[in-house]
């Protein structure tokens, strides 16, 4: 299948580069038939007895900016833990040496080995953990076509978020407050937690012509006990399970087993794509997606009617991407 088949025309205007004031004042488009709503509105289009499955993780402050030996600059974009080391993407790359010594302020390193396109592999040390030394030292690494960002970092987290883990936001979950989600429970509508640390390459565009020959990338993912009983009874009662947002999807149709998904962690490269049958998800809230993206192909899969509701919304001036709108699909294949 050609990927020139999930091209479309987003202009760059449209490309949201805050989020609103307030989080669930974004739009929000329902499918089938299309209706034009708030994202304030959403458990008007839920049942009671619906399970909301969140992604609960937080952005790492992953961009850490400091100097070499020389004095000279370099910055690291974290990608993830390696035991006690990190992967990371580094600035410039090329002047970094195995063994230099590397400040970042309250987070200090050493360059452990080079990889190629600029990835490295460092060591770095920080009080009382290192993981609290980078959320001080750190800036949260917005996406390539974030231009500047909001000036609270928070606004690039969750409500409900409560494991640092993740290199980009769930941003379907940006949407939901702590009223919204008080709302949910009171119309019956329960709400439980799994986690996908979500990688940078979900920014990588597909660069071949055909689906086919992309290699997808791989996230790591845990679906907790609770999580897991409580959508096996869900499935069990013939109650909707609703993903918020495509990390989801990915995380519990790997988790897939039988009538249930299993507990634990896992580590996934599934690429859902056109002709793929969800065997966990019955319905999705996510936001708009990148043209000839992983991500839009995914809602290509899920509801093949994504292209006129990608028009509408462009036609009627929704905000799309990271800090966009949303759009909630009901009923998938």
């Amino acid at each position: 299948m050609l990927v020139d088949n999930f091209d479309y025309d987003l202009p760059r205007e449209a490309i949201a580069q805050v989020p609103l004031q307030q989080r669930d004042a974004s739009r929000l488009l329902v499918t089938d038939p299309l209706q034009d709503s708030s994202f304030g509105k959403l458990p008007g289009f839920l049942q009671a007895g619906d399970l909301l499955v969140v992604n609960a993780t937080r952005v790492r402050a992953a961009r850490l900016v400091g100097r070499r030996p020389s004095g000279g600059a370099v910055e690291l974009l974290l990608l993830a833990p390696r035991g006690d080391d990190w992967e990371a993407l580094a600035r410039p790359a090329r002047k970094l040496t195995p063994g230099q010594a590397l400040d970042f302020g309250e987070v200090t390193g050493e360059v452990v080995a080079l990889d190629t396109g600029g990835r490295v592999v460092v060591h770095l040390r920080g009080e009382p953990t290192v993981e609290a030394a980078i959320a001080r030292a750190g800036s949260a690494p917005y996406p390539p076509y974030i231009r500047s960002g909001p000036t609270d970092p928070e606004r690039y987290q969750t409500i409900y978020g409560d494991r640092t883990a993740s290199a980009a936001a769930p941003t379907a979950g940006l949407h939901f407050t702590t009223e919204l989600l008080g709302r949910l429970k009171d119309g019956g509508i329960e709400l439980v937690s799994i986690y996908l640390n979500i990688g940078l390459d979900t920014f990588r565009p597909i660069t071949t012509s055909r689906l086919e020959d992309h290699v997808m990338h791989s996230e790591s993912y845990e679906i907790p006990p609770l999580a897991a009983g409580r959508i096996a009874a869900a499935k069990t009662d013939g109650r909707r399970i609703v993903a918020v947002g495509t990390t989801v999807v990915r995380a519990l149709e790997s988790a897939a087993a039988g009538n249930a998904v299993a507990v634990g962690a896992g580590s996934t490269d599934l690429f859902i794509r056109p002709g793929f049958k969800p065997r966990v998800v019955d319905a999705l809230v996510t936001n708009f997606h990148m043209p000839r993206s992983s991500l839009l192909v995914m809602v290509a899969a899920l509801y093949p009617g994504w292209r006129r509701a990608y028009a509408h919304a462009v036609a009627e001036g929704y905000r799309f991407l990271s800090f966009g709108d949303a759009m909630f699909i009901p009923r998938l294949p």
